[in-house]
């Protein structure tokens, strides 16, 4: 961790005064909360310090390569370039996504895929075959942009990672993947490093380079647990991963109920709707760092409990989450079904009453 950290803090400088000369700039806009014109790129650092530490690692100890290290230097390479040239010249959404495929096949290639589902409680296990290769893909876009979309505060992105990386870590070692959470060491290790320059007030972005590049490791690592799985583990990175995911659930709800494309972005995500209800920068991404880490903790509690307990776990995060996205106004004042839920409990209290 302290070597990948060492590169991040060496490299993360030198994009900085490169990213400029590329025209890998970030200008503000009506969209945007910074107010001065920012280096992005960042992730550049990221998966340099990663890659180069992985491969010192696996070149001059006795740490073996295996497919899942492969899957991300080579997938994470590519969802890198994507996001260099999206930095620079702002791919278009449909170019972007290719990328992103192209990213995701190179994961499935390397056997990390969903193959398989225990149906809880029954004997019964669903085979997904060829199936298994769409479901895979679709599970790496979904977490991939829902990183990018909570990319829009200082730190943010890279802390929520961070925290995630960290309980995922917590939970391949409980399994005993050994070559997971060495990935996920390295992983953490270049993020807390380009952390340092990204915390408020941030002096560099790391840009889609950096934000695709969080996203595609959290989920293409996540899978090795949902390889085959019971419908249930799933519920163990969604913990983990909970805040990037309903942001993304609540803005695709957001975008529907107003009419828009849901490719369409807008200033409502957890983030934006925290500074319009008051909160400071620094400590909208402290409370929401604070939110990653209690279900990031749910997440690995659910590895050590009974069925029940982890469906409960589940329910909570639902609940919680959703009565704090509708105090914060994350989709609209008129969609506030938790309220209107507890409104019709106490008339039927008090009726009965």
């Amino acid at each position: 961790m302290l070597a990948a950290l060492l590169l991040s803090v060496l490299f993360t400088p030198i994009i900085k005064r490169v990213a400029p000369l590329v025209g890998a700039v970030d200008r503000p806009n009506q969209r945007k909360v910074h107010k001065r014109a920012m280096p992005r790129l960042g992730g550049v650092a990221i998966y340099l310090s990663f890659a180069i530490s992985y491969i010192g690692f696996v070149q001059f100890t006795d740490i073996v390569a295996t497919n899942i290290g492969y899957a991300l230097l080579l997938g994470g390479g590519i969802i890198v370039l994507t996001g260099i040239i999206d930095d620079i010249v702002d791919l278009g959404a449909k170019v972007k996504v290719a990328g992103q495929i192209a990213a995701a096949l190179v994961t499935v290639y390397f056997g990390l895929r969903i193959e398989d589902i225990a149906v809880p409680f029954t004997e019964y296990t669903i085979h997904f075959h060829y199936l298994a290769i769409p479901i895979t893909i679709f599970w790496i876009l979904a977490i991939t942009n829902a990183v990018n979309l909570i990319d829009g505060l200082d730190g943010l992105a890279a802390g929520v990672s961070a925290i995630a990386a960290t309980a995922l870590l917590i939970v391949s070692i409980s399994m005993g993947h050994w070559m997971t959470a060495f990935m996920l060491v390295l992983f953490i290790g270049a993020v807390l490093g380009f952390l340092l320059f990204n915390f408020y007030p941030a002096s560099i972005f790391m840009g889609d380079s950096g934000s695709l590049f969080l996203g595609y490791v959290l989920a293409s690592v996540s899978l090795l647990e949902l390889k085959s799985a019971t419908m249930v583990a799933f519920v163990i990175p969604i913990l983990i991963l909970a805040v990037p995911i309903s942001d993304t659930v609540y803005a695709m709800v957001r975008r529907r109920m107003n009419k828009q494309s849901i490719a369409e972005a807008d200033k409502n995500h957890v983030h934006h709707c925290l500074i319009k209800f008051g909160m400071t920068h620094r400590n909208a991404v402290l409370l929401i760092y604070g939110i990653s880490a209690a279900f990031a903790l749910l997440g690995i509690l659910a590895t050590q409990v009974t069925l029940w307990m982890s469906i409960l776990f589940f329910i909570i995060y639902l609940i919680s989450f959703g009565i704090f996205a509708e105090k914060i106004g994350m989709v609209s004042k008129e969609y506030q079904p938790f309220q209107q839920m507890a409104q019709l409990c106490k008339r039927w209290f008090t009726r009965t009453s």
